[in-house]
């Protein structure tokens, strides 16, 4: 089949690790007694032909698990549920299903998706190393990335353009267009120091636009916070020194946070500070004001992921990325 790298199979690990198949079987299937040496040899070796004990068997079937997996940071937020729920009745209608799974950034988690014999992987991760990704196209399954951010040293995966970068790009125009001349940017909360720089989609598309239009950004991006709390002291603190009309969040949650303590200091919004979020979620109607938005074009990057999945399935080359649109949902926040 086109496009595709062939499995490795045990006589390759058995020759690699100078053992018979035999001694491969039994370490794979941990069976039987083998000495520690001959052991680690036979791991080293799987480990570096990126074999799993479920790949020669399925290269002899020719037959497709009917599984695909959605690899993501967080499984719990809104957005990527509903995206879940909708790849999931695409992959339905033709005879598959999609799990969730929640990213892990280390070699046994990638071992153990290979070995589980996906008939593809949709990523939409900011943490997952690329190094882990090329291991999962070396393997031989079909890799569709949702851009979140540019994946420099990515290559043999379908990539598709979700509208982030765009959808940044409007937010600072939109609010440009309302008089806002002095914006400051949040990023996400982390406890394991994951924040964006200028390769994250949503930032560049905010720097970008803050260039196009002549506005000063260097010192005006509230990152490196732990958790809301430690996010509004430090927007607090900025608004102090520096003149702020405009709020843009990476996402809905940082946005309403951004709002509330604002408020709390006697800020008005939106007279004073226009605030907008990113995902369209629920919470921003369950704010005051109501929180304006940028919604993505879900429903479409669903299908497309899926399509493509099938199509690297069958051996296609996948080299076009499409890229979707955005839209903006005006509320309250913004006047």
């Amino acid at each position: 089949m086109a496009g595709r790298i062939k499995c490795a199979t045990r006589a390759d690990v058995a020759e690699r690790a100078g053992v018979s198949v035999t001694v491969v079987s039994y370490v794979m299937n941990n069976n039987r007694y083998v000495d520690q040496d001959k052991r680690e040899r036979v791991l080293k070796a799987a480990r570096e032909l990126n074999y799993s004990p479920n790949n020669i068997a399925l290269a002899l079937r020719g037959k497709n698990s009917g599984q695909i997996l959605f690899i993501v940071d967080s499984p719990a937020n809104e957005r990527l549920g509903h995206m879940m729920r909708g790849m999931d009745q695409y992959a339905y209608e033709k005879g598959s299903v999609v799990t969730l799974c929640a990213t892990r950034n280390d070699p046994e988690f990638v071992r153990q998706v290979i070995r589980r014999r996906f008939d593809g992987i949709i990523i939409s991760s900011l943490q997952l190393d690329e190094q882990y990704i090329r291991e999962f196209i070396q393997a031989g399954i079909p890799v569709v990335l949702l851009l979140t951010h540019e994946y420099v040293s990515v290559e043999g995966a379908a990539k598709i353009g979700t509208g982030l970068k765009h959808g940044a790009q409007s937010a600072v125009r939109f609010l440009y267009d309302k008089g806002c001349r002095n914006f400051v940017y949040i990023d996400r909360f982390s406890a394991r120091n994951h924040f964006s720089d200028r390769n994250d989609c949503r930032l560049s598309g905010f720097i970008t636009a803050c260039e196009e239009l002549g506005l000063e950004w260097e010192g005006r991006i509230v990152s490196g916070c732990v958790d809301a709390q430690m996010m509004q002291r430090k927007l607090e603190k900025f608004a102090k020194a520096h003149p702020v009309d405009a709020v843009v969040g990476r996402n809905d949650r940082v946005a309403c946070y951004a709002m509330q303590g604002l408020m709390e200091q006697g800020y008005r919004v939106p007279q004073e500070i226009k605030v907008i979020g990113f995902d369209d979620s629920s919470i921003c109607n369950l704010v005051t004001p109501t929180l304006t938005s940028i919604r993505l074009e879900d429903d479409g990057i669903c299908r497309e992921a899926i399509e493509r999945i099938y199509r690297l399935r069958d051996g296609e080359t996948v080299a076009q990325t499409p890229h979707f649109a955005t839209e903006i949902i005006e509320r309250g926040s913004t006047g």
